[in-house]
């Protein structure tokens, strides 16, 4: 896998945690891999997708994408050059370069503060910009985002779930960011809701010609929004492929098994139904191998 003509490659990814124990005098008696060997790398203006039940791991590999987590092992590589070679002043650049937008709009704004700081404030900590011109790009982003202009007085709680995920949003712009991590952006929003963010953000993406790295687990939002795919199962990617090709051709048995539990499209579409024994192991203690074994239909002793 080449690095050349991506925004972002991850290669051999590894998050543990430790496990302690004790109060006073803490040890530690094991690790949590959450995050183990996992490799992709991201296009200018494409959407990658990482899918997988609770606990594989997802939410893990954004963060340490975002660098809120300090990786166990492995590199990330933006445009080629590792990550954990920057400087301060390439961090500086490579978080303004690298967004975020949340699941829960709620929980990641100040209730305190209004709309419109709320928005600018990655402008006036990174930008040099006046304030009137700050000012103008706020309204600028807010009609971006399909809000008004008289909104930006407003604080969080005087908004729906959907208009703060469109508050979030115009955030994650307002640098111009090259790479935005979606996490679950549309999980906690009415059904009704869902459809337009989620044209939002093609939109948006369209307009600025940003990547997204989006992690969720609804397979319909993931074939809508995506031009690669990748299946997580306890830390690792088990499947990957490009545009609809898992849709209509998947291989790996847990990610037929994904598809099975997914709605049909159509009432009267017939899908398999495919149960798979026991439960998702420890990353306590994961199996050796492939960690899917245990519950494979297709394992041999």
């Amino acid at each position: 896998m080449t690095s050349v003509g991506h925004v972002l490659e991850a290669r051999h990814l590894k998050k543990h945690f430790p496990v302690t124990k004790g109060l006073a005098l803490q040890r530690t008696v094991g690790w949590v891999r959450a995050v183990e060997d996992v490799s992709f790398a991201i296009r200018p203006g494409e959407t990658l997708s990482l899918v997988g039940e609770s606990g594989a791991g997802k939410t893990t590999v954004a963060k340490t994408v975002l660098l809120l987590e300090k990786l166990s092992g492995g590199n990330l590589l933006f445009h080629g050059k590792d990550v954990s070679q920057f400087g301060r002043a390439e961090l500086k650049e490579y978080r303004s370069n690298v967004q975020a937008v949340f699941q829960d709009p709620w929980g990641s704004m100040d209730p305190r503060m209004r709309v419109k700081t709320i928005i600018a404030e990655p402008l006036v900590v990174n930008t040099t910009l006046t304030r009137r011109e700050i000012q103008l790009k706020v309204l600028e982003l807010l009609g971006q985002v399909g809000l008004r202009p008289d909104q930006a007085d407003l604080y969080p709680h005087e908004f729906s779930g959907g208009q703060r995920q469109r508050i979030a949003v115009a955030r994650a712009v307002a640098l111009n960011p090259q790479l935005v991590v979606l996490d679950e952006p549309v999980s906690a929003l009415d059904v009704s809701i869902r459809a337009q963010i989620m044209n939002l953000l093609k939109d948006i993406q369209t307009a600025y010609g940003l990547s997204y790295l989006l992690i969720a687990h609804n397979l319909a939002t993931v074939r809508y929004m995506s031009h690669a795919v990748a299946i997580m199962y306890l830390g690792e990617i088990v499947e990957y492929a490009e545009g609809d090709e898992l849709f209509e051709h998947p291989l790996h048995p847990y990610t037929k098994a994904l598809m099975s539990a997914a709605l049909p499209a159509r009432p009267d579409e017939v899908v398999e139904e495919i149960v798979l024994p026991g439960e998702m192991p420890s990353p306590l203690n994961p199996p050796r191998g492939c960690h899917f074994h245990p519950r494979c239909p297709m394992a041999m002793d």
